[in-house]
């Protein structure tokens, strides 16, 4: 099974891996340096953003959507200019964290404390031009992604080693009380980011453990992906066939001495699957528009 260093750019926080079709390039964000680092067949770009931002969705061929401090900015690719779409309503002192669009025309972002402060964490779902808080009370709220066919959201609360699954309705809004859909604390794992592929399992960064795993949507535990960086962070499906796993990592927090013991921390990875396992096959991300409509590409 071929696997290698995507890029070798080092992140503190590499994290919102987000594969665009149209470009056939990856982009993710180092988030504390306000760095939106991308590659495709072009070779590397990065590029300095005004305001800490850390998930992205597509809005067209030259244009992203942008989870930011203070809420969702356009960004035009080949310009660099930005524009605000819609301010979070309030300003509570939190910065975002994880996010996605999802295929019912929204756009889930999360924040959390800069200090993460218990409880303090929280996730806003943008749709047709206005914003509405879907879960509260979380820490480090993570894993944000999508089982349309079962008409489901996932997240997780990192510290609590859970990742919960959240019924929604026809437009895309929670109904119900979210109940949990693996619990990890047994073992110590951390979930950070995840994506569905196109059998709608579940691949979920375990942060500190140097793996992605998949899981069936029961939650039973199907395939394990182990990278060479230990503080891995986001998976995203990709390549012209969506059988390439991507992968970013951090180093944040690691001392010299662990640094040198993890040399490949805060790179970003690329596995090509298995193409006859459908258990690794990817899908496109939703193309999102501003008027709050979407489709899954």
């Amino acid at each position: 099974m071929e696997s290698a260093v995507f890029d070798q750019r080092s992140c503190e926080l590499g994290e919102g891996a987000l594969w665009h079709p149209a470009r056939a390039e990856l982009f993710w964000f180092d988030i504390p340096a306000r760095r939106l680092l991308s590659r495709g067949a072009a070779g590397a770009r990065e590029r300095t953003l005004p305001v800490r931002a850390s998930a992205a969705a597509i809005l067209g061929t030259n244009r992203l959507l942008l989870g930011a401090t203070g809420g969702l900015l356009w960004l035009d690719l080949e310009s660099g200019s930005t524009g605000m779409v819609a301010g979070f309503p309030d300003e509570e002192g939190l910065v975002t964290n994880d996010g996605r669009a999802d295929p019912w025309g929204g756009f889930w972002i999360s924040r959390m404390a800069p200090d993460e402060t218990r409880g303090a964490g929280e996730i806003w779902r943008w749709r047709q031009g206005r914003f509405r808080r879907v879960a509260a009370g979380l820490t480090i709220p993570n894993a944000i992604c999508f089982d349309r066919p079962r008409g489901r959201a996932y997240f997780a609360d990192t510290t609590r080693h859970t990742v919960m699954v959240q019924e929604v309705d026809a437009e895309g809004w929670p109904k119900g009380e979210a109940s949990v859909f693996l619990d990890l604390s047994a073992s110590g794992a951390w979930p950070d980011g995840a994506v569905t592929d196109a059998s709608c399992n579940l691949w979920i960064a375990l942060w500190g453990a140097g793996t992605v795993a998949c899981n069936d949507p029961d939650g039973r535990l199907i395939r394990t992906e182990h990278f060479s960086a230990r503080q891995v962070s986001c998976p995203a499906f990709g390549g012209a066939d969506f059988d390439t796993l991507f992968v970013t990592s951090a180093f944040e927090g690691l001392t010299n001495e662990e640094r040198a013991r993890d040399p490949f921390a805060g790179m970003t990875f690329a596995r090509r699957l298995n193409k006859a396992n459908r258990t690794a096959q990817g899908r496109a991300e939703p193309v999102l528009r501003l008027d709050g409509s979407g489709h899954s590409g």
